[in-house]
């Protein structure tokens, strides 16, 4: 069988510079075309100083698809630039696996259709910690017998995406796939100014602090008369925790049809 071979968008940043390490060596997998703008023209080896990375590094996500064929594009760049990054894969024909935080439900809905239409998966992670794929199963599994919960969603002082993306998949798929929190005083009425309670995110009251000292960190907080529950999943300032994750989504994304979100999807866990 032959290798997958792997175009690696955001390949020389925090998370991509680790992933494309772990994905050079790993067994089956060849990283074939990386896409940073700042390092185009050079092999991804000689920026990261991994002499067995020999991958081109291109500009954009469009000449890196231009170039070497890739069966899946691994998509970890910038919200901005996600979006287009992901439906330019689609159209070449590759599987997609997005590490990308910042999409919001309407970009997913528009990629799920494009998906479809070319019959190839997505696989969006918001985040590949084994430790938050846990967490996001827990609150499930809770939701569905507990009513009343809130979200502190931790980030850095120069984290600009509010809520993050772990938030947002986690948001999203507590009200898809449980219920919409309940609420005995609404933020509309509230004494006081209402962004207190935090924003309103797919059901839930979402509260983003943002400072330094934080990476990424989320507590699910369930309330109870006389009792509560909280889950916590914290990351620290390596980004090695999400490679493990993010290379097993490469090898399960082509057995997909459309968008999925989260890693349990491709795991034998169910909530």
């Amino acid at each position: 069988m032959s290798d997958i071979r792997v175009c690696l968008a955001g390949a020389t940043g925090w998370a991509g510079s680790e992933l494309a390490r772990g994905i050079g060596a790993a067994p089956g997998l060849s990283l074939v075309a990386a896409v940073s703008r700042t390092h185009a023209g050079k092999t991804l080896g000689a920026v990261l100083g991994e002499a067995g990375l020999g991958a081109p590094v291109f500009a954009s996500a469009a000449e890196a698809l231009a170039g070497p064929a890739c069966d899946v594009f691994v998509e970890f760049t910038k919200p901005a630039s996600a979006k287009a990054n992901i439906l330019a894969a689609l159209a070449a024909g590759a599987h997609v696996v997005v590490g990308t935080s910042g999409l919001t439900d309407t970009d997913y809905a528009e990629i799920d259709v494009e998906a479809q239409k070319h019959q190839r998966g997505v696989l969006a992670c918001g985040n590949f910690a084994l430790t938050a794929v846990l967490l996001q199963q827990f609150a499930l599994m809770a939701a569905k017998v507990l009513t009343h919960w809130e979200i502190i969603d931790y980030g850095s002082a120069t984290k600009v995406d509010v809520p993050s993306g772990t938030v947002r998949e986690l948001a999203s798929r507590m009200q898809s796939q449980a219920r919409s929190a309940q609420e005995t005083v609404t933020p509309d009425k509230v004494i006081g100014p209402p962004q207190a309670r935090g924003a309103t995110v797919a059901g839930t009251q979402v509260h983003s602090v943002r400072l330094p000292g934080h990476v990424l960190g989320v507590d699910v907080i369930f309330g109870m008369p006389d009792q509560t529950l909280v889950l916590r999943h914290q990351a620290g300032t390596s980004a090695k925790p999400y490679v493990d994750g993010a290379v097993l989504a490469i090898r399960k994304v082509s057995g997909l049809v459309g968008l999925h979100r989260g890693l349990d999807r491709v795991l034998s866990l169910s909530a």
